[in-house]
């Protein structure tokens, strides 16, 4: 199982970006996945996620209603789609997949991820 994060880059405050986590070793639409930001001298914490139990997203609340996290079976890639950026979003972004099955809460939570991308850093300017 590999990820590999991309698609970070400097953008100023109120713009868009668009994360890609290329898939490799299994199937993205079976495994519960995840996107999470880690800040400057701040712990990694959950953004967004696809839940393998019921095969919902979500997000935690300081993102909601601005970032959407989408897969594509087909390409096996996994996106999340970042609108009206923020400064505290900053930071460097991971995607994680986990082969066992991980409800609402648990899908944001790092510690029930094994396996982990790279990351990719996002800088909001203001």
């Amino acid at each position: 199982v590999q990820l590999q994060a991309s698609g970070g880059g400097l953008v100023q405050a109120g713009g868009s970006l668009r994360l890609s986590c290329r898939a490799s070793g299994f199937a993205v639409d079976d495994y519960a996945i995840g996107w999470f930001r880690q800040a400057p001298g701040r712990e990694r914490t959950g953004v967004s996620c696809i839940s393998n139990s019921d095969r919902r997203t979500y997000y935690a609340d300081s993102v909601s209603g601005r970032f959407t996290i989408s897969r594509d079976k087909d390409a096996n890639m996994v996106y999340l789609t970042m609108s009206s950026l923020k400064p505290e979003d900053t930071g460097v972004y991971y995607c994680a997949t986990e082969r066992a099955l991980l409800d609402r809460i648990a899908c944001l939570q790092t510690m029930w991820y094994d396996y982990w991308g790279q990351g990719t850093q996002v800088t909001v300017s203001s």
